[in-house]
Order: structure tokens, then sequence, then C-alpha cells
């Protein structure tokens, strides 16, 4: 009998494995103006990409918001510049992050303080201190299902990513340790 190699374990199934499907970076701050202006800045300064203006749903006396004021910042952000982005957030924490912050569906969010936690980005006088909050989408092929136009479903339950896969992710991906 001649022995044989041994065989190679079986590869992982490409249809299964949990990707980054959006990115949203959103800064709020509340009123329109000039504070909007340097929020748009500092989203541009960072992501390299246009922001476009949030607005608000309600009016609230209270705070002096009407309706459809344009109160904040966001740009969201796909493919390769979302998971650049990403590395980049993570870096300006330290690699750490709380585990609590992923939800059900194995979506995360987490926020910066200051835009000079960002490698690279100086303090600007003029623009001040502005942090902002970055919303991850995590999914895996086959999640258009809940989207398209014609016959679109509910995501089957063994097509939704499950928090412990979120954690394999960052850890394995991004190398990010978390606070227990």
């Amino acid at each position: 009998m001649s022995e044989t190699a041994p065989a190679a374990p079986p590869a992982a199934n490409r249809w299964r494995a949990v990707r980054v499907l959006k990115v949203v970076v959103n800064a709020g701050v509340g009123e329109s103006g000039e504070p909007r202006t340097k929020a748009e800045k500092v989203l541009h300064m960072i992501t390299l990409q246009k922001p476009v203006a949030t607005r608000s749903r309600a009016t609230n006396r209270d705070f002096g918001i009407r309706l459809g004021q344009e109160i904040g910042a966001k740009v969201t952000l796909r493919g390769a510049r979302a998971l650049d982005f990403l590395d980049r957030a993570f870096a300006a924490r330290d690699r750490q992050f709380d585990p609590v912050s992923i939800d059900r569906a194995g979506n995360f969010s987490f926020g910066i303080a200051d835009y000079t936690d960002f490698a690279g980005m100086k303090y600007d006088p003029e623009i001040g201190v502005r942090g902002m909050d970055i919303c991850v989408e995590m999914g895996r092929a086959g999640y258009r299902v809940r989207e398209r136009r014609i016959a679109s479903r509910p995501l089957p339950r063994r097509e939704r990513v499950t928090p412990a896969e979120t954690r394999r992710f960052l850890a394995e991906q991004l190398k990010v340790t978390f606070l227990e």
C-alpha cells in the first residue's frame, strides 16, 4: 500500500462569508448654519467623500428645530472605502470595542469623540471639537432578497449574521480586541 497525502481541509463557503455592507458616518449638530457646515467639512476631510445634509423629521420647539430643517450631515461608504475607513476608525479607538454595541442582526455602532483622533488630522481652531457616530451594517451574499423591488421577502434566519459572526469578523479582519 502506498501512502497518500492527507486530504486538504474543505474550503470555506464563500457565499457564507460575512462582509461589511455599508458604513454610515453621521455628525449631528442640532442646528443649521455654520455648525452644520463645519460638520460637513470634517466628514469630507475624514472620508474623502461629499457629505449630504440630514433633516429633522419633526418640530421640537424646546430645541428650536423645525420640520425639514438641516441639522446634521452624513456619509455612506461601501466596499473597499468602507473597510479602509473602519480600519482607520478602529485605529483611532486603539482597536478596542465594546461587544454590547452589536445588535441581534450583527450590526454595530460606535462613536468617536473628536476628529483629531484619526491619524494625520490636526486640530483646526476654526472647526473646533467635532465628534461623529459610525454605524456599520453587516451581511452576506443574498441580502438583496429583502431590498429588491420585485418579489422582496424577509431575509431567512440562516442568512442573517449573528453577533458571534460579527465578533469573529472584527477580530480576524480588523484585529479588534473586545472590552469584557
